[in-house]
């Protein structure tokens, strides 16, 4: 035990030094020497000290995305191989017979653990933000947050997991076909359900109040033929200066929604190349595309973890304290597996989700025709998020769904030319 405990944090040790000296000293983050004096050289957009800055938040940014994600898995591991999951299962089951309230019991159990122990890294994620400048929220506002965040989680988590340690119980071999199966209207319906319902539990969302700016973007949405009433800002100034835009839900619960920090530091011009870019995203039903991507994923993740824990409680189900698949206790297991698979499939997901993104900045500046506008939205986007204008090709690879700052301004400076 103290062997396989030991080498378990040495390994993870090991891993975050060496993604330290990858992201700080071992990565090329230079601009091509073909660009540098154009528009996306941020030598050209960025003074001194905001290159200073957007290089050394995004360095720190990143490590952590890094060593987030394996710190979760570590701590999944040592839950059970410790017996901690085992004991939340034996003490769920001392309070009730009754199933569904062991369930409850156990993974409040579970997800109090989790939540307390990822809190430091959490924190450490907030106050870097707030000491770039990035973040404007305060403490108790953050804290509040996480409060809702966590029992959002646990109800979402509650009716999941029960469902699929059901159906586990009920058909051990194709239980994870059946999960898959139950996920589709579930995916749907959150998809239907989130803009109206969870979203509004962390910020306050309203129609678009500046009604000259609405009337162009009204107008811009007829030359495309789209529905533009779901229209929408929402007051993220209260907790950063970071600008977004984006599309969110389905059928008459769709709706485009604007960040007001956008609209307050970008122009009219800039704000309807942002908005044709959401349109674009909605001409192209990329909303439904990445359903039904998702979907496909899902299925195939699901029966991928049905064949490891198969394999994996076979073989080592003494070392980590689990009996077998329909116990409980194998829940940190079931989680780690998810959590791996998801992330080796980062690197697709965010590829099909880069072309995407080109596609609707392609449409954006076919349809406002201002090159100018769109070279400038990304600039103030690059200086707003202290981003890396060419961050290293594993960050890219894990965590941009969007091309790059690079590409897309460089993109957006020679479509003229590319189109002749």
């Amino acid at each position: 035990m103290k062997k396989i405990i030991g080498w378990s944090v040495v390994i993870y040790a090991i891993y975050v030094l060496a993604m330290f000296w990858y992201l700080f000293y071992g990565a090329d983050t230079k601009i091509p020497s073909a660009l540098i004096g154009t528009a996306a050289d941020p030598m050209t957009f960025l003074n001194d000290k905001e290159l200073m800055l957007s290089e050394e938040y995004s360095k720190i940014r990143n490590l952590l995305f890094f060593i987030n994600l394996p710190y979760d898995w570590l701590l999944y591991f040592l839950l059970l191989v410790l017996g901690i999951s085992m004991k939340f299962s034996s003490w769920s089951k001392a309070v009730s017979k009754w199933t569904i309230v062991q369930t409850a019991i156990y993974l409040f159990y579970l997800s109090i653990v989790v939540e307390v122990l990822s809190y430091p890294l959490r924190w450490i994620s907030y106050t870097l933000s707030k000491n770039y400048q990035i973040t404007t929220q305060s403490f108790s506002s953050w804290m509040k947050d996480i409060v809702i965040g966590f029992w959002v989680d646990y109800a979402m988590m509650f009716l999941i997991v029960t469902v699929v340690f059901w159906l586990i119980r009920k058909s051990q071999k194709r239980w994870w076909f059946y999960a898959w199966l139950c996920s589709i209207p579930f995916s749907l319906f959150l998809m239907f359900f989130q803009p109206v319902v969870i979203d509004p539990l962390y910020n306050d969302f309203y129609p678009l109040k500046d009604k000259e700016l609405e009337s162009k973007i009204l107008a811009l949405a007829s030359e495309a033929d789209i529905p533009a009433e779901h229209v929408y800002e929402v007051n993220m100034s209260e907790k950063t200066n970071a600008l977004n835009a984006y599309v969110t839900g389905i059928g008459s619960n769709s709706r485009i929604v604007l960040w007001d920090t956008t609209l307050e530091r970008l122009n009219d011009e800039e704000i309807l190349f942002i908005m044709a870019h959401e349109m674009g995203h909605y001409v192209m039903k990329h909303i439904y595309v990445g359903i039904a991507g998702y979907l496909i994923m899902t299925l195939i993740g699901l029966f991928i973890v049905n064949k490891l824990l198969q394999v994996i409680i076979g073989r080592w189900g003494h070392v980590l304290k689990v009996k077998g698949i329909s116990d409980i206790s194998m829940l940190p297991l079931f989680l780690l597996l998810i959590s791996v698979l998801t992330f080796i499939a980062s690197p697709v997901e965010n590829a099909v989700s880069r072309h995407q993104e080109r596609a609707a900045d392609t449409y954006a500046i076919e349809l406002t025709g201002d090159q100018d506008a769109a070279i400038r939205t990304f600039q103030e986007l690059t200086r707003a998020g202290l981003s890396q204008v060419n961050p290293p090709y594993l960050v890219k690879l894990f965590r941009y769904g969007h091309p790059t700052m690079l590409e897309r301004i460089t993109y957006l400076d020679t479509y003229q030319q590319e189109q002749k």
